[in-house]
């Protein structure tokens, strides 16, 4: 496939990359600081972009067979500035512009709903969570609307707490709600995840809830 990456100097961006060549895609990686870019490959391109105008973003999405994206706050205060909306905005216009359909993004877990039966300490550590990182996930809120409201086919990957480790293709996935006691999982496997989902027609416009 033909493959555009949005965030692929993010943990998870880099390994949708790595992993998007491994399986012999074609890669355009969407990047605003090329050096941060570790993945080489010869199916690569790097596009570099700071991200702010639809119409500059048209010769990354035109003709691909999906566009993932892994753009997201780094902090409490990247997300106070609505950063994950208003970078995730201009390429779901440049989707609509080009009439390339498929689109993945990066979520979180909290917004999913919870299990009717999840235990209530789980339930209260989540709340403590949320509380924590409301800023983020009040800027994730807003980026999920709007990519609900698009003509994207899109999917909506939500994962809890992210760790660092090897991509292991085992893990849990739930459409529309939270895993059950899933509370953690790698940036790999979810990158793992999303490369999985672009063909998948049960995630199209669905969240997509994984967790080891």
């Amino acid at each position: 496939m033909k493959l555009t990456v949005f965030g692929a100097t993010g943990g998870i961006g880099q390994e949708i990359v790595k992993q998007a060549l491994a399986a012999g895609h074609q890669v355009t990686a969407v990047v605003r600081d090329p050096a941060r870019l570790t993945v080489t490959g010869d199916a690569l391109d790097v596009f570099r972009s700071e991200l702010r105008d639809a119409e500059s973003l048209s010769d990354a999405v035109a003709g691909r067979d999906a566009v993932l994206s892994g753009l997201g706050a780094r902090s409490n205060n990247d997300a106070r500035t609505g950063i994950a909306a208003a970078l995730t905005r201009p390429v779901l216009q440049a989707l609509d512009a080009t009439g390339t359909r498929r689109f993945l993004a990066v979520s979180a877990g909290p917004l999913a709903p919870e299990p009717p039966d999840q235990k209530f300490l789980h339930g209260r550590v989540m709340v403590l969570i949320n509380a924590i990182l409301k800023p983020v996930y009040d800027d994730l809120k807003v980026m999920e609307a709007e990519i609900r409201r698009s003509g994207a086919d899109w999917t909506l990957v939500r994962p809890p707490k992210l760790l660092d480790r090897p991509v292991t293709g085992t893990y849990r996935t739930a459409l529309n709600v939270n895993l059950r006691g899933g509370s953690t999982i790698g940036r790999a496997d979810v990158a793992h995840a999303m490369l999985a989902s672009v063909d998948d027609p049960a995630t199209v416009k669905q969240g997509v809830s994984v967790a080891y």
